[in-house]
């Protein structure tokens, strides 16, 4: 048996005396029983900024809305797990402040047209200000945050700053009548301090094509360990912001919650700084999830900077350079041709790393703060993340106008090769393995049109693409048309 050294044994007694003993006036209990709390809802479409490494490795997207982490997709383009992660500060005794509700925030590009950003949240009482910079491990799948908390009024010491971790796992939010799947909470000790674990191990909902869905477990980690963690469900007592509202601290702390909408909260250690590093790590698997945060942390934040950057800064080498703009130089040309690479990107961030050539129409979900996260049929909520051959047209035509050729014809042969039907014809939208989505509708001429268009375009008339392919298209769009079904917005004749 491996004997444990001094150092470990009392960071294990001190992580047990946390535990059990949390924080001032925190009363230490097992699991959070008041759930499944509040209706949960799938987060704003509205995208501040959005990111991924430009690789395969890493299999996770940020998306970051109204200043704060928004959707996080993992391990595929389809699959949300983040309703919001935001940050919490309150001086202990007179106010509770929440990111979303009681700051303003900007917005800014991190690296040129690299796809992170920067978030600078100020205090409406301007009390403080808190920048956050987002980005992706390109070797792991973790969303990075490099945050520094500046008080503007008063010393650092005043202050209490708290994360709280609003999850949609596997795309269940968990929490009242109106939802079907249900998420659980664990506070994992591993690693000798505290990370809480959020999972959803239900692979199973109506839509019965997306063979390809997984466990998911998230976990939260930070470069200094938290002071205090607590598993709770949204908008009841066991939440942390409900007890920071009422009482300015954690007044009850719980080591698990389990089957509801649960929400995380953990106090960030400020005792050497106000600058910090927090890693939400993913996986199928808590050990995974946990590995990935771990070894994100173990690497240096400039080491993790330049390695997403030169990843986006290579595929943009490999584009074909903006063309001249008469009279425009300086300043402004080099803001167009940042504009021009970002949009670039952002189209490629739009390709599954899963299924090549799977573009989804957005990396959003519309009225998705509408839409309840998982109902009680296990309904699966793709929205947008899904493949229309309509949308996929217009990515295409920009994949050929900055020259990413290979991207533009894995397109094409994603849409014959996995989602034409026997028919010849084209789905409304289809899951990223090319199956029909359950949310697909009447069939519209112009999605089996487009993929002749591509293949034409691009020269790919090969022999048995033409006679497997091209022409069952043809053949059903003569056959059907010139008026059939709706038009593509859906609500008129064809």
């Amino acid at each position: 048996m491996r004997r444990l050294g001094i150092a470990t044994l009392v960071g294990l007694m001190a992580l047990s005396a946390m535990l059990a003993n949390p924080g001032t006036g925190a009363q230490a209990a097992g699991t959070a029983t008041d759930g499944p709390g509040a209706l949960s809802y799938f987060d704003l479409a509205r995208k501040d900024c959005l990111g991924t490494a430009a690789n395969t490795t890493s299999k996770v997207w940020f998306t970051v809305a109204n200043g704060v982490l928004s959707d996080v997709y993992f391990p595929t383009i389809d699959n949300t797990n983040v309703a919001t992660l935001q940050y919490i500060v309150t001086d202990g005794s007179t106010f509770t402040d929440l990111q979303t509700r009681d700051m303003t925030y900007t917005v800014d590009p991190l690296s040129g047209s690299s796809l992170d950003c920067r978030v600078t949240a100020t205090a409406k009482s301007g009390k403080y200000r808190i920048t956050t910079s987002y980005l992706t491990d390109p070797s792991r799948n973790t969303v990075v945050m490099q945050t520094r908390f500046q008080p503007l009024v008063g010393m650092l010491s005043s202050y209490r700053l708290y994360v709280r971790f609003d999850p949609t796992i596997n795309g269940n939010g968990g929490g009242g009548s109106g939802n079907g799947g249900a998420d659980s909470a664990v506070v994992d000790t591993s690693t000798g301090h505290a990370v809480p674990v959020a999972y959803d191990t239900n692979t199973t909902s109506q839509a019965v094509n997306r063979t390809y869905a997984v466990p998911v477990y998230s976990a939260l980690d930070a470069s200094q360990p938290f002071m205090q963690v607590s598993n709770g469900f949204a908008g009841a007592p066991s939440d942390g912001l409900t007890q920071l509202d009422a009482s300015h601290s954690l007044t009850s702390v719980y080591q698990s919650a389990a089957n509801g909408n649960v929400v995380q909260t953990a106090q960030m250690d400020l005792s050497s700084g106000g600058s910090f590093t927090l890693a939400l790590g993913l996986g199928t698997t808590q050990a995974g999830a946990v590995s990935d945060a771990e070894g994100t942390l173990a690497t240096s934040l400039n080491s993790l900077q330049t390695s997403f950057d030169q990843g986006w800064s290579q595929y943009d080498a490999s584009l074909t350079a903006p063309g001249p703009l008469h009279g425009i130089t300086g300043t402004d040309r080099a803001s167009l041709n940042r504009e021009y690479f970002y949009s670039a990107n952002v189209l490629k961030a739009s390709e599954d790393k899963t299924f090549p050539g799977a573009f989804v129409a957005s990396l959003a979900s519309p009225w998705g703060q509408a839409v309840s996260a998982g109902d009680p049929d296990n309904t699966f909520f793709g929205s947008y993340r899904e493949v229309f051959a309509r949308d996929l047209y217009e990515t295409w035509t920009g994949l050929m106008a900055d020259g990413d050729v290979q991207s533009a014809r894995d397109a094409v042969n994603f849409l014959f090769d996995h989602q034409q039907q026997t028919d010849g014809s084209m789905p409304r939208n289809s899951l990223l393995n090319g199956k029909t989505a359950p949310d697909s509708f009447g069939t519209q001429l112009d999605e089996a049109s487009y993929p002749i268009i591509m293949a034409y375009q691009m020269g790919m008339t090969g022999s048995a693409l033409y006679q497997n392919h091209i022409k069952p298209a043809a053949n059903f769009i003569i056959g059907h048309g010139p008026s059939f079904g709706v038009e593509r917005w859906e609500e008129q004749s064809g």
